[in-house]
């Protein structure tokens, strides 16, 4: 679907460049994610996919086909949403959506189903201006999603959401995965990478430092170990318990065998854990 090889950029004007010789591929179906601190070089990659910046070095092709020779019809199988979302303030909602579907030349999505889907089907007739972050990040949403692209460019989309409202949209984002599209987010946000993303890219500093898929990430990187917390006569413990011989530990098993069990988890490392002990650097 996607291939990009020893690209490099540098905004005109600029002495150094702000991506440095990169290189991944993305499948069609996949869920792909860049994570970085503010300033990696994510979202002048993800420009650099969608369009916007012109004038890299290397090779981009999208369906075999190189980005520069790529037409005004590539944006209708496209859905692009920034982080911070620009619509016009003095619309509504749907006032928004109904203009923006009319830049396609294909058939769109109903506007209204979109705006129920993301829990804005009450505000659909307040303006965009009295949006708060996250009802704007929602509708940000809802435009993605208009044209029914193939491929989505996410950047922080769940930025200025609750948890509640945060779930919602990785499920959606999961649904259009099912549904064949390929999605193309960044994020520095690990919990959303590590429950929706088939593989992540690690960025710091306009390079790539790592590609894989975060169950491989948290397996490799983690201790194989199991933590158990236990309620006995003199209170709450815990023990760690190497889990290559787990299957024979006398303590593990007298544990089990003679004490209210209160909660076991393996020590995977996290994304965040990971990122910082490949790249040397915290996220924000």
């Amino acid at each position: 679907m996607i291939n990009v090889k020893d690209v490099t950029y540098r905004y005109p004007g600029e002495t150094n460049n702000t991506i440095h010789d990169i290189s991944f591929e993305v499948a069609k179906g996949e869920i792909f994610g860049f994570l970085g601190p503010s300033g990696a070089g994510k979202s002048t990659t993800q420009k650099i996919l969608i369009g916007i910046l012109k004038g890299y070095q290397g090779n981009v092709h999208i369906n075999q086909q190189e980005l520069h020779q790529l037409n005004a019809d590539y944006y209708e199988h496209i859905g692009v949403g920034f982080e911070f979302p620009n619509f016009y303030q003095k619309f509504t909602g749907l006032e928004n959506l109904d203009f923006f579907s009319k830049l396609y030349k294909s058939e769109t999505q109903n506007p209204q189903e979109l705006l129920e889907k993301v829990g804005l089907a009450d505000a659909a007739n307040v303006r965009f201006s009295h949006y708060s972050k996250g009802m704007k990040m929602r509708l940000n949403f809802c435009r993605v999603l208009l044209n029914n692209p193939d491929i989505l460019f996410l950047d922080e989309p769940t930025s200025g959401l609750d948890p509640a409202n945060a779930k919602n949209l990785r499920e959606l984002i999961l649904l259009e995965k099912e549904k064949g599209k390929t999605v193309i987010l960044t994020t520095h946000n690990m919990d959303t990478a590590d429950k929706i993303c088939d593989r992540v890219a690690f960025m710091v500093d306009g390079e790539i430092a790592l590609i894989d898929q975060p169950k491989q990430l948290k397996v490799a990187y983690g201790e194989k170990a199991l933590q158990v917390e236990y309620r006995c006569p003199s209170g709450i413990k815990q023990e760690l318990f190497s889990l290559k011989t787990l299957h024979n530990n006398q303590q593990f098993q007298h544990i089990l065998a003679q004490h209210e069990i209160l909660t076991m988890h393996t020590q995977e490392a996290s994304l965040e854990d990971i990122f910082m002990k490949v790249t040397g650097r915290k996220l924000l």
